[in-house]
């Protein structure tokens, strides 16, 4: 029962579309096979039914004209015998009896005769004498009872006639007999050759007119008397019916249709014209045997316009579906509602098609539009981590990826860092107090970020809250754009200069095509920054003119991948510290640097380690087992030495210490922080503070952390200010400004946090419950 109704369920309309397409499409697959067939059976079929009633009537006409010939020639033939010297007046005088010779050759005269023609059955010679002679097949002598017939017909007067005779004594069926009167020349004939027709060769003659079955054919004579008559039909008095219809046609020859017994029959009539008057022939055919022929091919016209049709169904069942399924696809894509009820509503699939698509265009441009809100910040927030190296794990393609991902095109581009120093705000001539460099930061961000979209195509702008402003531009380079940068500069320092009334340095880095190596440049035009002249003045700094005049021993120290190096010893990746030390080494001897300086560096880098080792509580003697790796490290002379050093020696025993502690010491010192935050969340805590008390660094305490809490330090310690916050609220009088200094936070910082956490501000949050409370005390009232 489920099959069933699953199957008539897979057959109903999907939609008037679908529905309106079908009925289309077998239309055009129909109508032209309608047509043909409709005119074919009606033009065609009835043009070949009157040809083959008019070829019935030709063939009747012919077989007609046969028959006549064969009587006419029977006459012929006859004339002909009797014309014979033989039978002249001799014969009146003649003694059959003595003169047998001659009674012998008449006789065989008349077989002769009487195998002339196919439709004699008899040839008979009568004398009439006082005693009557009848020559057949011998001689014979007639009594007064049987000579009758023949003295009759010398009593007509015509020398030639047909008549109709009983040859047999006591015979039901009379035949027809021509007789000819002897002698042929002779007024006064004394006898006469009586040729005897074989009746059933004459019926049989005769039935070639209705050359079909369930037919009927009759000769009638001169008198309108039957002589012959063939009926196959089992109607008895058939031929009585066409006898009557025959007298209303007034034609000697022609033909009509007869209805008899809801039977049509096609009747043809014509006459012969004999010696001694006129028959007339009838033949009636059913007009179903006529046109047999016809109606196997009016069947099979019918039988291959049914199967057209039914062709045709199929095909534009199966073609309305193929068209229908991308619209089906396209409907079940767009998540469409529900089918039945936009069904009942009226609506087709075009019309529900319109709605989706506008209502996803409406979604799609509002989230356009919120994407190209936040966009800004994501790529502003994206190159701040880039530039301060917290991205530097990352894989340069997958860097590339995500850089063009947020819209950058970096096909055949560069990268060059440009850094802003503000200086002079306390000479500044516009109001600004030293507490204000944010403002001043934003507002010479703002004016950088314009002059910028005038000269570059692509660029982002950077804040570091120091009265400095950093610029990423990545550009195609060219010789021009060296300039291009200096004039950026110039324009950059005459607008600041109009309105905020400070002085600029403009720092330039060299240019890098690797997005790994920006970190580095941004590195290298703070460092670079410190070559100015200390002067208030407005001053551009541009690192490649600076690397090529400045002397090749100058100490350089690559301060970048050194905080990469302390990252990754952070992280605990023994690997990356490894393949990072490897391009310290090299970056301090490509610059040509002596030995001197180098220890110096590598000294330094081993100073950085061990701060990160003894702020993570681990005291160095302990770790490497009382030895002094300052004089080990002095002795080493060899780079790779070096590397294997601190690789071995220093990085991978400590991670291995590191890791060994961490899992015993976690839960308490985490514990010990979540309680340190609870008590002093109104306090200026921090991660570095918390991580000062419990004796580790802050990237272990992170990590820690958001391991056991699930969340990372700052959202927890925000989540508790803001809960805080709200029950102070909800509960109290207190001032906003007051509630903001009692969970930890500035006035206008925590508005901006606040929203940003609840969505809206603490003074709206306040009247909403505010509300709320009231509204609920009036409706328990």
């Amino acid at each position: 029962m489920k099959d069933k109704k699953a199957k008539r369920k897979s057959f109903h309309w999907r939609g008037s579309f679908h529905r309106n397409s079908f009925i289309l499409i077998l239309a055009i697959a129909s109508i032209p096979g309608l047509i043909t067939g409709l005119s074919i059976y009606w033009f065609a079929v009835g043009k070949v039914e009157n040809e083959l009633t008019s070829i019935h009537d030709s063939q009747i006409e012919q077989r007609a004209k046969n028959i006549d010939e064969e009587f006419k020639y029977l006459e012929y033939s006859t004339s002909h015998w009797a014309f014979e010297p033989r039978f002249s007046e001799s014969l009146q005088d003649i003694d059959f009896v003595k003169q047998f010779t001659e009674t012998y050759d008449i006789t065989k005269t008349l077989l002769l005769l009487q195998g002339s023609h196919s439709l004699i059955k008899d040839v008979d010679l009568y004398i009439e004498r006082e005693k009557p002679i009848l020559f057949n097949s011998e001689y014979n002598v007639l009594d007064e009872k049987s000579k009758a017939f023949y003295h009759d017909t010398l009593q007509t007067g015509k020398k030639l006639q047909w008549a109709e005779y009983s040859a047999e004594n006591g015979s039901e069926h009379k035949t027809l007999a021509f007789v000819h009167s002897i002698p042929a020349t002779s007024k006064e004939p004394f006898g006469s050759i009586i040729v005897t027709i074989d009746r059933y060769k004459v019926l049989q003659l005769l039935k070639t007119l209705t050359p079909y079955d369930n037919g009927a054919t009759f000769l009638l004579d001169g008198k309108n008397e039957i002589l012959l008559s063939s009926n196959s039909t089992k109607d008895a008095n058939f031929v009585n019916v066409l006898k009557n219809e025959l007298e209303k046609h007034k034609n000697s020859e022609g033909s009509f249709q007869l209805e008899n017994n809801k039977k049509m029959y096609s009747v043809s009539y014509g006459q012969f014209t004999r010696v001694d008057s006129n028959w007339t022939y009838v033949s009636a055919a059913p007009m179903s045997s006529i046109t047999a022929p016809l109606v196997l091919v009016s069947r099979l016209i019918l039988i291959f316009s049914f199967s057209a049709l039914i062709l045709a169904f199929v095909l534009s069942w199966v073609t309305s579906n193929r068209l229908y399924s991308p619209i089906k696809r396209l409907l079940n894509n767009l998540g469409h509602e529900d089918e039945g009820l936009w069904k009942r509503k009226g609506k087709d699939e075009f019309t529900v098609i319109e709605q989706q698509w506008q209502m996803l265009s409406q979604k799609s441009d509002l989230m356009q539009t919120r994407l190209a809100e936040q966009l800004s910040q994501i790529k502003s927030s994206f190159v701040l981590q880039l530039t301060q190296g917290y991205l530097y794990h990352y894989r340069e393609e997958d860097l590339r990826t995500r850089m063009e991902n947020y819209g950058w095109n970096l096909e055949g581009r560069s990268f060059t860092a440009l850094e802003l120093q503000l200086t002079g705000l306390s000479e500044s001539k516009v109001s600004f107090s030293n507490n204000d460099e944010s403002l001043v930061t934003f507002t010479a961000s703002n004016i950088v970020e314009e002059l910028a979209d005038e000269i570059f195509d692509q660029f982002n702008v950077v804040r570091f809250e120091d009265l400095s402003v950093g610029i990423l531009v990545i550009e195609q380079h060219h010789p021009s754009f060296r300039e291009k940068l200096h004039l950026f500069a110039d324009k950059v320092t005459q607008t600041i200069n109009e309105i905020l009334k400070m002085q600029v340095t403009v720092t330039i880095s060299e240019p890098t095509e690797s997005i790994k190596k920006i970190p580095h440049i941004f590195e290298a035009v703070r460092s670079g920054k410190r070559f100015r002249i200390f002067e208030n003045s407005n001053q551009v700094i541009d690192l490649q003119e600076l690397v090529r005049t400045d002397n090749v021993n100058h100490f350089h120290y690559p301060f970048a991948i050194e905080k990469e190096i302390i990252q990754a010893i952070r992280m605990g990746q023994a690997d990356e510290v490894e393949n990072l030390i490897k391009p310290f080494l090299q970056d301090l001897t490509e610059k040509g640097i002596n030995e001197i300086n180098f220890q110096q560096g590598v000294i330094q880098l081993y100073s950085s380690i061990q701060h990160e080792i003894l702020h993570s509580g681990i005291h160095p003697h302990d770790l490497f087992e009382g030895k002094n790796m300052f004089e080990e490290l002095s002795q080493l002379r060899d780079s790779e030495r070096i590397l294997n050093w601190f690789t071995k020696d220093v990085i991978r025993p400590y991670l291995q210490k590191l890791e060994g502690r961490m899992n015993l010491e976690l839960k308490r010192v985490i514990e010990k922080v979540v309680v340190k935050i609870q008590d002093s969340y109104m306090d200026d805590i921090s991660l570095e503070s918390c991580a000062d008390e419990v004796g580790t660094n802050p990237y272990s305490l992170s990590k820690a952390f958001k391991q056991m809490v699930g969340i990372n330090f700052i959202d927890y310690l925000t989540q508790l200010r803001i809960d805080k916050a709200k029950e102070l609220l909800i509960h109290s009088d207190m001032k906003i400004n007051d509630i903001a200094e009692s969970v930890g936070y500035r006035h206008s910082y925590f508005n901006r946090i606040f929203k940003k956490q609840i969505g809206v501000p603490p003074s709206q949050y306040r009247k909403l419950n505010q509300d709320f409370n009231q509204i609920k005390a009036e409706n328990d009232g």
